[in-house]
């Protein structure tokens, strides 16, 4: 039996409770896909915060602590300046805050690049810290002897290819991946690069759609699609993104609801209640015994 952490609404603080539901585990994320055929697809969503998590859990397989955060959270331009202590808090938030999902914490730019030898004393804080089920490490061919070396040493990997956000300097840019030949080719090598180290999946972003596929149905490991195609294996989105907390996004991204303007409206009518001193109300005060 998994335990989770709820919200006490009398203390505002986390306290374990046991739920009937099983973790889901990384060999049975793997196991999604036999013989080249998925079944029902994997939803994934971004997560960094206790009570987000307490929320998509029920509803995803997989909960990515992403490096996104430096941008949703912390007001970053890009990922690259995010810190593997800023990876370590938030994941093992969201490890608090789930009892289904597998979790996984991205490496942040420059926790794992240097060598495999590198990259495990990266890894092996963030299994420590986090309690989180694998790591999201960027990067294709160059990355495979680290992901085999990972892998080998029980720490379970998720792939990135395509867009990759930490080498946007390089890149020049969040541009879209397999225009030409040449950059669908190297999609395509490392992602099977990636999927023949023992990479448990590996999400594809920011890919042309064509080449997305093709990716799809070369490698044995589930892929998870993020600005590619919904014919890969499963899905992932910004958790705030989707929800619609901001107001620029990417083309890829379908806003499922407007939380922004919801926030604004409370926070207007919490405003105006205040000014208008009709907040707090009598039911909002401690009033002397009779």
């Amino acid at each position: 039996m998994s335990t989770t952490y709820t919200l006490d609404t009398k203390t505002d603080r986390a306290h374990p409770t046991p739920k009937p539901m099983k973790r889901l585990t990384v060999p049975a994320i793997r196991k999604r896909k036999t013989d080249g055929q998925s079944g029902e697809p994997l939803v994934m969503l971004t997560a960094y915060t206790v009570r987000m998590a307490q929320i998509m859990d029920p509803h995803c397989d997989l909960l990515l602590v992403g490096d996104s955060l430096g941008q949703v959270i912390y007001g970053l331009d890009s990922t690259v300046p995010v810190s593997l202590d800023m990876m370590i808090a938030h994941g093992a938030a969201v490890v608090r805050g789930s009892y289904h999902s597998v979790v996984v914490v991205d490496m942040p730019f420059g926790s794992y690049e240097e060598s495999p030898e590198h990259a495990i004393r990266s890894a092996t804080r963030v299994m420590k810290e986090t309690g989180a089920a694998a790591i999201k490490m960027e990067g294709g061919e160059a990355m495979a002897e680290t992901v085999a070396f990972l892998t080998r040493r029980g720490i379970p990997v998720m792939g990135h290819v395509g867009l990759t956000p930490q080498a946007v300097n390089v890149l020049g840019g969040h541009k879209v991946q397999g225009r030409d030949d040449a950059t669908a080719a190297k999609v395509m090598a490392d992602a099977k690069a990636i999927d023949d180290a023992g990479a448990f999946s590996v999400v594809i972003e920011g890919v042309l759609e064509p080449v997305a596929i093709d990716v799809t149905k070369a490698v044995a490991c589930p892929t998870i699609g993020i600005g590619a195609t919904a014919q890969c294996d499963g899905q992932v989105l910004v958790g705030e993104d989707m929800l619609g907390l901001f107001e620029r996004v990417p083309r890829f991204v379908k806003k499922f609801d407007d939380m922004a303007g919801m926030v604004e409206k409370a926070v207007a009518q919490y405003a105006a209640d205040v000014r208008s001193r009709s907040f707090p109300a009598k039911e909002q005060t401690y009033q002397p015994a009779q």
